[in-house]
C-alpha cells in the first residue's frame, strides 16, 4: 500500500492558513491527501484586555475545530508575536521543524509571500525558506496570501486551484474564528470572495485559489 500523500501548509497565526489556503487545504483532503497546517503562533495579542493562557486555548479551539472543518491535522507552535525569528531560535525549533517535514515528506509547502506586509508572515516565509534548504526530500514550494494580493512584482509561475466544491467549506471554517470576527475574518471577507471569484475566472470555475512556485 503507497503512503498517502502529504500537503503541509505554514500558518503564521491560527487563521491564516484558512485564508490563504483553507479551499485548497479542503480540496487536497478530498482527494485523500494528508494536510498538515504548521501553525506558529496561537495570536494571542489579538485581545490584549485578556490573559494570554486565555487567548491560546480560545484560539486554539477555534483552529482545532477549522481543522476539523477542513479536514486537516493542526500542530500548533507558541511563538510570540513579532518575535518569531528570536524565539525560533532561541527554543530551537528547527530540529523540531525538520523531524516533522523529513517524517512527513511533503509533496508541496505553502507559506506566507515575503511581500506580505505584516512581519510575522514575512517571518514564516524566512523560516520555510530556510528548512527547505536544509530538509531532506524537496517538495515543490508555493506563496500564498493573506494582507497582500499575493505579489505586484514576482515573476514566478502561477498555480491556480479549483475551490468551486470546497469554498463553503472555506467560509464554514473561517466562522469558527469567533474571536477573529472584527479583527481579520469581517476586514478580509470582501477580500476573500472577490480573490475566490477572480482565481475561478481565471480557471473558468466558479471559485478558485491562486499561489506562486517559488521552489
Amino acid at each position: 500500500m503507497s503512503k498517502k500523500e502529504t500537503i503541509v501548509v505554514c500558518s503564521a497565526h491560527s487563521d491564516d492558513f484558512v485564508i490563504g489556503a483553507g479551499g485548497t487545504i479542503a480540496h487536497y483532503a478530498a482527494e485523500k491527501k494528508k494536510v498538515i497546517a504548521l501553525i506558529f503562533s496561537y495570536g494571542e495579542k489579538s485581545h490584549p484586555w485578556l490573559k494570554e493562557n486565555i487567548v491560546q486555548k480560545m484560539r486554539s479551539r477555534e483552529t482545532i475545530e477549522a481543522g476539523k472543518v477542513l479536514n486537516c491535522e493542526i500542530i500548533f507552535f507558541d511563538l510570540r508575536e513579532f518575535h518569531f525569528q528570536e524565539d525560533y531560535q532561541q527554543k530551537e525549533l528547527e530540529k523540531q521543524f525538520l523531524a516533522i517535514l523529513n517524517r512527513a515528506k511533503p509533496t508541496k509547502i505553502f507559506t506566507h509571500s515575503s511581500e506580505d506586509p505584516h512581519p510575522d508572515h514575512k517571518a514564516v516565509n524566512a523560516i520555510t525558506m530556510d528548512l527547505w534548504q536544509k530538509v531532506k526530500q524537496k517538495p515543490e514550494l508555493y506563496i500564498y496570501s493573506v494582507w497582500n494580493p499575493v505579489s505586484f512584482k514576482t515573476r514566478y509561475p502561477s498555480f491556480y486551484v479549483n475551490i468551486s466544491k470546497t469554498f463553503s467549506a472555506k467560509l464554514n471554517a473561517l466562522k469558527t474564528f469567533r474571536s477573529q470576527k472584527f479583527n481579520a475574518i469581517y476586514p478580509l471577507f470582501t477580500l476573500i470572495l472577490f480573490r475566490a471569484i477572480k482565481d475561478g475566472f481565471k480557471l473558468r470555475t466558479l471559485f478558485g485559489e491562486h499561489f506562486y512556485r517559488i521552489k
